[in-house]
């Protein structure tokens, strides 16, 4: 009887609201429906059931009927059982196309009836929600929401505003953001006015929920940039900013006294409603701080541009300092009388922080004014120099006002301002600024006398850089978290790592007052903890504190502290102290060691003055200055690197890993690998020992890193190869399924084939696997692996001394990669290159349909930029296979007469350079293989190719190709006009009437180029000595790919032939084919001067 009650009652009420409701989108018809199924469930048969008929009637709208449906298919899709939630997810996929369906929706959520379902309204908002992103929006392949709908739903959700479930009401006001996104102004002009107006009445709740619409919907809009839409910004914070300030003032007022009373005992008994109530208007009140915020930050531009002043700045920022100085009394009382209201207040002087470095950040020039920046600016630095006691375990405290201090300090509106204005007739912005500036300016040095800055310094390193009791039990506990905790971390996050942040920035604006300090601690602190001392003391961790503080600013204390003095007199002794608690200094040795002797170059021995007469001189006498500071600080070099190797046999994870990285960046910025030859072994059985003991991801990329970087700078790799190999071997199959691991493996792999050079067939065994693996493009990882993996398969064929089967094997996969894309594309060509030169016939013959697949994908789909790389592949080619590729390469050869014969700006450079090159390549075609291009030239589809790209051809195209040789003659190299004039010269014994009309053309173009003369190397033939990979300059000279090239590139036709032999050989043979007469009439309409060139170059022999 109850349940039958119950579905009475819930029929009754449904039926009610929605016939007293008014204006709806279901109009007036009766909602009577049995709910059943509502309360009792449905079966997975009833769902299919549901499923067909929604399918049946998709291009219908929902109605009011459909409700039970909707309902029960949202209950459905919470269920565990898949058989049931797959259904019921695959139907309301299927209706939230429909229209109506966001209004069943808006009807679930908004029934009184199912208030205590949360589950189902929850999940009934997320579909809501997901449906305005997807639909809200007029689509073409779908018909939405319609306008009527839309009208409907815009006054529903304002009519929700006392909403009892927070999540529910944080999903609906996301929903009004997004709707407000695209409707707002012109759409619902009326938004904001309606929730202004029913702020003016709202009991504490509903006005919660309607400043959490308010903030993010005016957050939503804050990140539209078009100029109306910031003006349309500016008109809604001139509407609630009053009244949003005085609300937020008035909270206050009542909250600060209401806490008054909870810190008094008695008070403890107090209602609970009356608890519920307070902590309501609290939450209520942050959430108006933010509105008031994002009214201030976003309702105006930003003075930093126009240079006007914001005067809710001044207004707002004052009071809120005073509201943190009222709130954090309370920090201490309520924590152990009202934990929820110490952490409310918690939050309330964080985030008051944060809106001041928000305004600050956004409208500087204002926040500068007398009345805001020096109290807030004091205030910061007396809480960071002198904290109260009960604030000192305040750390989210403390790291804002240090984020307010270093804003100030590095704000570039607030730097003197240096230069002179062009007009200087009225008063300019420039000026304005650089008046501001400069009372700024002497604010701060009033703010921030010599004496406090060094306090502040002080305070900085001897306080908050020290390592707290819970820093040295993390570490103990897990050591190698513990060193990337220090790294990773963001900086406003935890205490000591802000701190050295806000050091930073002091420093770089104190330099030369600030160095001597800290080089006074550094001895303090030295003579304080001699070397000997091992006991954890604060000595000790004012050491290791001053140690940190010199690392941040190696390069600016390289004029006052001599790095080898340090080394010698101190570091190198307490790295021979090996006593467990050592560490803690050690790990900072490892860290400086890697930034001073990387950073400091010639200044700590010559000054900076020093430096500058060194580079005079380098200059005057072509001497290259790193070459001269690589030998000044050899001596210290080698010694710096058996320290840090030392510290890598150590126990302790932290300090292994710290010297790791600095040994990384010894050997990367080192110009001779030479230094490092004699520990290398050593050195790399180190870092394979440490990937053994290590968990972390991080940890492992890192060793990896140095085991690339090492393999990179040094002479001899081969005798470690065996072991190198067995490495990456065991080191891939552990890393499966670890894509960043893979991908330094990868980088390591490629410098490792770069180094053994010719004698990388050793490694193929293991090379080859990962290889074919990583350039699958079916491979899960592809999106991750690919681009390193065709790096790799590059430095495999440039080194390779033969193509291998199985190297040759992978070929095809190439053409799968760039019918992808042509992300790889000048990778791509320079492995088509390698495979065509170390492959011979035998690539040909197994690969040539696929090689002339990808050109022809590549000639026909790239840019002027993608061919430039192509074209001499495609030259290689015809030079290995001059009777072959002709054939194979055809219908790339019909684009590249298409690219020389179509128009286009001769004035870019790029175009004509491609122009030309093409026009080379086909002059190629026609001398080693005439007959071919003459056929192909003739072919209908090149005739068809030609009208669809809108080029006109007068003749035929092998004459339009003659005007493009003699066109391109100018713009040519000096192989290129070689390659013109033996076209040109080919053209002469061909039965072609059309040849004697520009037979004086032809003749001058050829003269040009005999007299002219061709250098004995082409561009890219004497640049491939350069080439050569980086390993293979120590090896003699092998039959490898840049030696077969270099092969390839001498015994080129177009260099054998003599051009001299060709024209004349062929004038004759032009004469016999036109008879005398004719011929004689149009060698005589050249110009008398060129004719006399042409007897004089026709005589060199």
């Amino acid at each position: 009887m109850g349940v039958e009650r119950s579905r009475g009652s819930q029929r009754v009420r449904w039926d009610r609201e929605r016939r007293g409701g008014g204006g709806g989108l279901f109009g007036e018809e009766e909602i009577c429906f049995c709910v059943e199924a509502c309360i009792l469930g449905l079966n997975c048969s009833w769902n299919v059931l549901i499923l067909n008929g929604l399918q049946r009637g998709m291009a219908m709208s929902l109605s009011a009927a459909d409700l039970p449906t909707i309902y029960n298919l949202i209950a459905n899709s919470l269920s565990q059982d898949v058989a049931l939630r797959k259904p019921a997810e695959d139907a309301l996929s299927q209706s939230e196309s429909r229209p109506g369906f966001c209004s069943c929706l808006m009807e679930i959520i908004m029934s009184k009836d199912l208030a205590s379902q949360t589950d189902i309204r929850l999940m009934a908002s997320v579909y809501f929600k997901n449906n305005i992103n997807r639909y809200w929006r007029s689509r073409r392949d779908s018909t939405g929401i319609s306008n009527e709908e839309k009208i409907y739903l815009r006054q529903k959700l304002l009519s929700h505003m006392r909403e009892e479930n927070y999540q529910i009401s944080l999903q609906l006001s996301v929903l009004i953001s997004k709707i407000a996104r695209i409707d707002y102004p012109k759409e619902w002009p009326e938004l904001f006015s309606i929730l202004a107006q029913m702020l003016q009445s709202a009991d504490i709740l509903t006005s919660y929920r309607i400043f959490l619409v308010l903030y993010r919907t005016l957050k939503e809009l804050s990140t539209k940039r078009l100029t109306s839409d910031q003006k349309n910004f500016a008109e809604i914070s001139s509407l609630l900013f009053e009244f949003c300030w005085h609300l937020w003032q008035k909270d206050v007022q009542m909250i600060l006294p209401a806490f008054g009373t909870l810190t008094q005992r008695f008070s403890s008994n107090a209602s609970v409603d009356h608890h519920e109530d307070l902590y309501l208007i609290c939450e209520r009140w942050l959430l108006c701080l933010k509105v008031v915020r994002q009214l201030v930050v976003s309702g105006f531009q930003s003075d930093a541009k126009t240079v006007q002043e914001v005067r809710p700045v001044k207004e707002v920022c004052p009071v809120l300092l005073t509201a943190i100085q009222s709130f954090l009394p309370y920090y201490s009382s309520l924590k152990e009388l009202h934990p929820k209201f110490w952490d409310f207040t918690k939050r309330a002087c964080t985030k008051i922080l944060k809106v001041l470095v928000t305004v600050q950040k956004s409208h500087p020039y204002s926040f500068g004014d007398k009345c805001v920046l020096p109290p807030v600016v004091d205030f910061c630095l007396n809480r960071i120099i002198s904290p109260e006691p009960e604030i000192t375990t305040f750390e989210q405290f403390l790291i804002h006002c240090m984020v307010m201090v270093k804003t100030v300090l590095e704000c570039k509106e607030y730097k003197n301002i240096t230069g002179r204005a062009i007009n200087e007739n009225g008063v300019t912005k420039e000026q304005v600024k650089k008046t501001i500036s400069g009372v700024v300016g002497d604010m701060l040095k009033s703010l921030m006398p010599v004496e406090r800055v060094v306090l502040l310094c002080n305070i900085l390193i001897r306080r908050y850089f020290v390592l707290t009791a819970s820093d040295l039990d993390e570490w103990h506990q897990d050591p190698e978290s513990f060193h990337h905790e220090q790294d990773m971390v963001q900086w406003t996050e935890k205490l000591r790592p802000c701190a050295e942040a806000l050091f930073i920035v002091l420093f770089e604006n104190y330099t030369q007052l600030l160095c001597p300090v800290v080089v006074s601690i550094l001895h303090e602190a030295m003579n304080g903890c001699p070397p000997s001392e091992t006991a954890i003391t604060p000595g000790m961790l004012l050491k290791d504190a001053a140690y940190g503080a010199a690392r941040y600013v190696s390069y600016e204390l390289s004029s006052h502290l001599n790095f080898k003095d340090w080394f010698n007199g101190a570091l190198s002794h307490e790295l021979m102290n090996d006593h467990p608690n050592m560490c803690i200094i050690h790990r900072k040795i490892a860290l400086i060691l890697g930034l001073w002797v990387t950073e400091i170059t010639a200044v700590y021995v010559f000054g900076l003055k020093g430096v500058l007469v060194i580079v005079l001189i380098c200059h005057e006498q072509n001497i290259v200055l790193c070459d001269i500071v690589s030998k000044i600080k050899d001596d210290i070099k080698k010694t710096v690197c058996c320290a840090l190797i030392k510290l890598l046999q150590g126990k302790d994870l932290a300090v292994r890993l710290a010297a790791c990285r600095s040994l990384s960046f010894l050997v990367e910025y080192s110009n001779s690998g030479q230094d490092y030859a004699d520990v290398l072994s050593a050195c790399l059985g180190l870092c394979f020992k440490l990937l053994q003991e290590v968990q972390e991801l991080d940890s492992k990329v890192q060793l990896l890193h140095l085991i690339s970087v090492l393999i990179e700078n040094v002479n001899e790799i081969l005798p470690l190869a065996n072991e190198l190999v067995d490495f990456f071997q065991k080191m891939w199959e552990e890393s499966s399924g670890e894509s960043l691991l893979q991908i330094q493996l990868l980088i390591a792999l490629r410098n490792f084939v770069v180094e053994l050079g010719y004698q990388s067939l050793i490694c193929y065994g293991m090379l080859l696997p990962i290889l074919q693996s990583g350039i699958d493009v079916h491979s899960p990882d592809e999106l991750n692996l690919l681009e390193d993996s065709v790096l790799l398969w590059e430095a495999t064929v440039a080194n390779a001394p033969t193509m291998a089967p199985q190297l040759l094997g992978l070929f095809p996969c190439l053409v799968d990669i760039m019918e992808r894309s042509f992300d790889h594309l000048e990778e791509a060509v320079r492995i088509i290159e390698s495979y065509i030169i170390l492959g011979g016939t035998d690539f040909l013959n197994m690969h040539g349909s696929g090689l002339a697949k990808l050109l022809d994908v590549i000639v026909g789909n790239v840019n002027d930029r993608g061919l430039k790389p192509t074209l001499p592949v495609i030259e290689i080619l015809l030079q290995c296979f001059p009777r072959e590729a002709p054939q194979l390469i055809g219908s790339t050869l019909q684009k590249l007469i298409i690219i020389c014969l179509s128009g286009g700006d001769d004035r870019d450079p790029s175009k004509t350079d491609i122009k030309a090159y093409s026009a080379a390549i086909l002059a190629r075609v026609l001398v080693i293989n005439t007959d071919y291009l003459a056929h192909l030239s003739s072919e209908q589809s090149l005739l068809l190719a030609l009208q669809q790209a809108g080029v006109a051809v007068d003749d035929n195209v092998l004459l339009s190709l003659v005007n493009a040789w003699l066109e391109m003659m100018d713009n040519a190299t000096d192989i290129q006009r070689k390659a013109y004039g033996l076209a040109l010269a080919i053209i002469l014994t061909l039965r072609l009437p059309q040849v004697l009309d520009i037979l004086d053309q032809i003749l001058s173009a050829c003269t040009t180029v005999m007299l002219g003369g061709v250098r004995d190397l082409n561009d890219e033939e004497s640049s491939c000595d350069d080439a050569v990979s980086p390993g293979s300059h120590r090896k003699s000279i092998v039959p490898n790919k840049d030696f077969r090239k270099r092969q390839v590139l001498a015994s080129d036709p177009i260099k054998q032939l003599s051009l001299v032999t060709v024209v004349r050989e062929n004038l004759q043979i032009c004469a016999n084919l036109h008879g005398e007469t004719s011929f004689n009439v149009a060698v005589s309409r050249m110009h008398p001067a060129a004719f006399a060139q042409l007897q004089q170059a026709l005589k060199i022999v």
